[in-house]
């Protein structure tokens, strides 16, 4: 037999507005970035994270478990978007010298040339609708935030159905 959960601890008005206001910005928030981004460069948000990853690392080639884990994506998500980056020739893919169960995600020329482009558009986007609106103390403060709820409680089982 197992035990009854405990009854909720429901929402008082401040973790309320405190909850409501962090799902609003996670669910607006990604939308709001990608739009300039398809305009200027056809990208998705997330096609830029990736690209984006894959130049800012040591001869611009990562491992894909390394990249799905900075662009927080699954493997199978990140396979299917670096398949379409390598059909537009901006990256390629090959089996790792080193370890050959692993594969690496190596940036074009090509496209390193996108990403440099859609880099400005980028970062004047999360500068008008973030970063200039908060202080340097809310900067701070959204910091340490987000360090916070980035990680699990060591309790907390991930397949939880609730």
């Amino acid at each position: 037999m197992t035990a009854d959960p405990p009854p909720p601890r429901w929402l008082d008005p401040a973790e309320k507005d405190a909850w409501t206001g962090l799902i609003s910005l996670a669910l607006l928030m990604p939308g709001r970035l990608e739009a300039p981004l398809h305009r200027a460069a056809g990208l998705t948000l997330f096609e830029y994270m990736t690209l984006s990853q894959i130049s800012e690392a040591p001869a611009r080639t990562l491992r894909m478990s390394e990249l799905a884990y900075l662009t927080n994506g699954s493997l199978s998500r990140l396979s299917n978007v670096v398949k379409r980056l390598e059909a537009r020739s901006w990256v390629t893919r090959t089996p790792d010298p080193a370890d050959g169960r692993y594969t690496l995600a190596i940036l074009t020329d090509l496209g390193f040339e996108v990403v440099q482009a859609a880099a400005p558009v980028h970062v004047r986007a999360v500068r008008e609708l973030v970063l200039d609106r908060l202080t340097k103390a809310d900067r701070a403060a959204l910091a340490r935030i987000a360090a916070k709820l980035g990680t699990l409680p060591a309790d907390y089982a991930v397949d939880q159905r609730h």
